[in-house]
């Protein structure tokens, strides 16, 4: 059964998270590493912002998600930012980014957060819309022509 967990209540899995968002996201910030991405991972907490969940079932964790101020010092206009969606490739498939950005848009919501941002390349862009999110801007980023997208969370009740 999958569960949304913080990372904070998972100190245990930072090195492993901040390793694979390294792998998967370090072609924008070349200069990162490993060391910095734990540093970041551990400022994280539970009920502010920024803040970092995991998906994870009996097996272990299977990917994960942050909510961020500022997701990349070339953008720094737009605030806040869902960010590093990453699904580990063997869990891949079983809805497990739905679910991870779902949760994500639902505690910005619940933290009063009336826009929320992320960007993304053109090949994730559809995955995206089809959960609501449209396009603010096309923009270089680093290496990579990026696509800002923005979605209004809903008003938590």
């Amino acid at each position: 059964m999958l569960r949304i967990t913080c990372l904070c209540d998972r100190p245990q899995r930072i090195a492993e998270v901040a390793a694979a968002h390294v792998a998967a996201f370090g072609q924008l910030l070349p200069e990162w590493t490993q060391v910095q991405a734990e540093q970041e991972l551990r400022q994280h907490q539970c009920d502010a912002i920024p803040v970092t969940w995991l998906a994870e079932d009996a097996d272990g964790w299977l990917g994960s998600i942050s909510l961020l101020h500022e997701d990349h010092a070339d953008v720094p206009s737009y605030s806040p930012w869902l960010a590093s969606l990453y699904v580990q490739p063997s869990a891949r498939g079983r809805g497990i980014a739905r679910a991870l950005v779902n949760h994500c848009v639902a505690e910005a919501a619940r933290r009063g957060i009336a826009r929320l941002y992320l960007y993304c390349d053109a090949p994730m862009l559809a995955f995206y819309q089809r959960q609501g999110w449209q396009v603010e801007a096309r923009l270089p980023l680093g290496p990579l022509w990026i696509v800002i997208l923005f979605i209004q969370p809903p008003k938590a009740g």
